[in-house]
């Protein structure tokens, strides 16, 4: 997946040399989830999530396969790319709820919090290792390669979560007693009700919007900031990943809820000075040390919130609320990266995102003053 994320990024760059093209691209991969994600999550838990998982990982690869494809034979246009981005992320919205609700189904509730981040730490491995492969592919063979290994990687996982052994409870949501819609909306209310799920998820909402769009529009960054090509994006986008394996590390090894909230917060204002940071220079090492720490602490945040979810969802409604989180960390980074792309054609690479990181602490600061009282709710299963 990540291998095929920086080649996509590069491919869209390639093919029409644009900030705003290369995040209009990152868009219509993350924004379905604004649409399918709360009708995922009610079909997440009425049926089978396994077979949930199974289906839709087969989906994305198959999407992998035709852009693998088109690109090679040199049919590829940005708006096919666009096109099949969009069916990409409509089946990662469905893929997400489902997936992760079958982890309390996996471990005993005592070990969840690890287990989080152990799951965090298989992710960032990946974003470590793929971005590096991604640029070494991409510079010797081309974009095709690299989006067709995720094809066959996808047909791997497919077939790896049939072994899985789920308890039955975690495996099979309810009975269908209402309409799709209105579970939907039952979902939606229960986060919105929630004395803590609701502050930390619209914390999280907006500190996406503000903060994570950077990392999904790189190659314009890597461009005008560094001067540099796919070799330089491939070593960024793995700072991100060493850094978020880093702090994915910490958090397994502290296995615990109690100050969960806090960390989830305080990470977002280190994130906010790194991103500063990082468009400050034109340094390519400063940069790398930046984007280990911009990666470092967005996944401290989502690990943490991640927990949290996971710990304080009722089980009926978990998949709902999982897809709630799954919304916010696709459409969150969709629609930041297409802010600041089509604001930096216009103001630069830089001032956008000085204004998005002021803006992100402004979102701490009310984080910080209504964080003792979700915390109470969040963490009290310990």
């Amino acid at each position: 997946m990540w291998m095929q994320r920086v080649a996509v990024g590069w491919l869209a760059w390639d093919l029409t040399g644009s900030a705003f093209w290369v995040g209009l691209v990152a868009f219509a991969d993350l924004a379905p989830a604004v649409v399918v994600s709360p009708l995922a999550g009610a079909v997440a838990d009425r049926v089978d999530r396994l077979a949930l998982s199974v289906l839709t990982q087969i989906a994305i690869g198959a999407q992998a396969a035709l852009i693998a494809g088109l690109t090679a034979a040199g049919w590829m246009t940005v708006g096919l790319l666009l096109a099949l981005e969009i069916l990409g992320g409509t089946a990662a919205a469905f893929a997400q709820p489902a997936r992760q609700s079958l982890l309390p189904g996996v471990v005993p509730r005592a070990d969840l919090p690890s287990s989080v981040a152990v799951n965090s730490l298989v992710f960032n491995v990946a974003r470590f290792v793929g971005p590096a492969l991604a640029g070494a592919v991409i510079l010797l063979w081309g974009v095709a390669p690299a989006v067709a290994c995720n094809a066959l990687a996808y047909g791997f996982a497919a077939a790896s979560l049939l072994l899985l052994r789920v308890a039955p409870d975690a495996r099979r949501g309810h009975p269908a007693s209402k309409s799709l819609l209105a579970e939907m909306a039952d979902g939606i209310a229960y986060v919105a009700r929630h004395p803590g799920l609701g502050p930390v998820l619209l914390f999280a909402a907006l500190s996406g919007v503000l903060l994570r769009g950077l990392q999904e529009i790189l190659p314009p960054f890597v461009e005008r900031l560094f001067q540099g090509g796919p070799d330089s994006l491939a070593i960024l986008t793995a700072a991100f990943g060493v850094g978020a394996l880093a702090s994915g590390l910490t958090l397994a090894a502290r296995g615990r809820l109690a100050g969960t909230t806090r960390i989830a917060i305080l990470a977002v204002a280190a994130q906010a000075l790194a991103t500063a940071a990082f468009v400050s220079t034109s340094a390519f090492a400063l940069g790398v040390l930046c984007a280990a720490a911009m990666g470092a602490m967005a996944s401290l945040h989502g690990i943490a919130v991640q927990t949290l979810v996971q710990s304080a969802s009722d089980p009926a409604m978990r998949g709902r609320v999982l897809a709630v989180w799954g919304l916010i960390t696709r459409a969150g980074p969709a629609a930041g990266a297409l802010a600041l792309g089509a604001a930096g054609e216009a103001f630069g690479m830089a001032w956008p995102v000085y204004a998005a990181a002021l803006l992100a602490l402004g979102v701490v600061a009310w984080g910080l003053s209504v964080g003792g009282r979700a915390a109470a709710v969040l963490e009290r299963g310990e």
